[in-house]
């Protein structure tokens, strides 16, 4: 099931959930459309998964506060870290790895990243 999200939910939705994968996308958008049955079909194949679109007509400020440039663009977050953010569209096959990485991902290891690159920034601002 794949659900729809907006500035109001967007921020919980993200808290109460391990991984949400997010569909940023736009109705008009030819690429857009022709990938939301291979979104939909791989949600269904990881119900343990929160499979999420956001508009990004009716959700502009969402959109610009993720700095969202070209759709669709595709945001996974994993326990609040946000681990992958590309544009594009992906086939199955290819949405399906992605998933799985993501699944698989060290939290540790990717937290202590975070965490290095944030000292990193902060000594050098």
């Amino acid at each position: 099931m794949v659900r729809d999200l907006t500035k109001e939910d967007f921020e919980e939705t993200v808290l109460e959930n391990n991984i949400v994968v997010v569909d940023f996308w736009a109705p008009w958008c030819g690429p857009c459309r022709s990938f939301a049955p291979v979104y939909g079909k791989v949600a269904d194949l990881h119900p343990d998964v929160v499979f999420a679109k956001v508009n990004t007509e009716e959700e502009q400020e969402l959109a610009a506060g993720f700095h969202i440039r070209s759709i669709p663009t595709l945001m996974i977050v994993r326990d609040k870290v946000i681990v992958y953010s590309e544009p594009g569209a992906l086939p199955e096959s290819g949405l399906s790895q992605v998933v799985e990485k993501v699944k698989s991902l060290d939290m540790e290891e990717v937290n202590r990243q975070v965490d290095t690159q944030e000292q990193k920034s902060a000594s050098q601002g």
